[in-house]
């Protein structure tokens, strides 16, 4: 086995360069994995354009990861050379009181996969702490690592719809058509939810969701979705509205369109130190319940697995892209422009 590999290593805010680096050695206690494939996501993109590690580069993101076990450490026996695995980033203690009652999405001790090389690489290390938490999941025989790959953006949307209880008869507005909008938006129906309604600012991105079973698509460019979102309701507004983008004005759009009694989740992440202006008489009269949704608990992260491989998802309509790693810059500019709805990555050549 050689002791190079090849990575998408990152130099700078938008400096992303394809090149030869050392590859990890096996950890005490912990396995080595082989790529196989590792989505591109929305974070991926604002941590390797922004200045996300002020200054200390160089560095390997990525976290969406689907391998094969490439090495183990003596006496771990719990991994075999071998092993297909989807590894969910993060290793909950299980243990701090967060993790006790459910809410392992906080976990106080968690490890940060953001400080260790990542995923856009042949290949990546996980140490003895990963091997004692668990939150690795094995792909059954026949199961496609790319479609695998979903089961991490998969979990937090799943989490979202299941933690508001998206029901029979619920209709269900969501704003931002993007990887994650759409899985919202197939999620709600799943659940299902009458009229699913998406929002975009940006055509293309509403012209992607297309192959899914969406009621409604609403250019808010060119339309004031609050209206519509009325005019489509018989005025009443939805009874969920989920904020799927980065921006104040979807989360303000998602409370103003919002029916009495009803649910607004902020979902999506806004820049630090950017404040939204609530009406907060529009949340008192019309007892609006504000939720804001991040990450999800360990039986979730199970769930969401099990559904990303069965084939009754749409996987292969979400994943309109699969491009070998030394095409990131390209992925990431497909992405940004919306021309692309979801990137999986190879690092790997195929196996014969």
């Amino acid at each position: 086995m050689t002791d190079v590999m090849d990575a998408a290593v990152m130099h700078g805010p938008g400096d992303i360069r394809f090149e030869q680096v050392p590859r990890p050695q096996c950890p005490d206690g912990g396995f080595v994995l082989r790529v196989d494939a590792v989505g591109l996501c929305g974070s991926d993109i604002r941590n390797l354009t922004t200045d996300s590690r002020r200054g200390a580069y160089p560095h390997i993101y990525g976290h969406e990861v689907v391998g094969t076990v490439a090495e183990v450490s003596p006496g771990v026996t719990a991994y075999e050379p071998g092993q297909r695995l989807y590894v969910y980033p993060e290793a909950h203690c299980l243990k701090c009181d967060y993790c006790r009652a459910g809410h392992h999405e906080h976990c106080t001790d968690v490890e940060s996969y953001t400080s260790r090389p990542g995923g856009f690489a042949q290949y990546i290390a996980y140490t003895a702490k990963r091997v004692e938490r668990g939150a690795t999941f094995t792909l059954p025989a026949g199961v496609d690592p790319v479609r695998a790959s979903l089961a991490e953006p998969l979990s937090s949307t799943y989490a979202c719809v299941e933690n508001i209880d998206v029901r029979l008869g619920d209709t269900v507005a969501i704003l931002g058509a993007g990887p994650i909008g759409v899985f919202l938006a197939v999620l709600s129906r799943m659940r299902g939810a009458s009229k699913v309604i998406l929002i975009d600012v940006t055509q293309d991105r509403l012209d992607k969701s297309g192959a899914f079973d969406i009621d409604h698509r609403i250019n808010s460019s060119t339309v004031e979705p609050v209206e519509e979102v009325r005019r489509l309701t018989g005025g009443l507004g939805v009874d969920k509205a989920i904020s799927a983008n980065p921006t104040t004005a979807g989360q303000q759009q998602a409370l103003a369109m919002t029916r009495p009694c009803g649910t607004v989740v902020f979902f999506g992440g806004v820049p630090k130190g950017a404040l939204t202006e609530i009406d907060s008489n529009t949340v008192h009269y019309n007892s609006l319940w504000i939720y804001g949704h991040y990450g999800a608990n360990s039986m979730q992260v199970q769930r969401a697995f099990e559904l990303a491989i069965d084939p009754a998802f749409p996987a292969e309509a979400i994943i309109t892209h699969v491009l070998p790693l030394n095409h990131i810059n390209e992925a990431i500019d497909l992405t940004r422009t919306g021309e692309a709805l979801k990137v999986v990555l190879k690092p790997n050549p195929e196996e014969k």
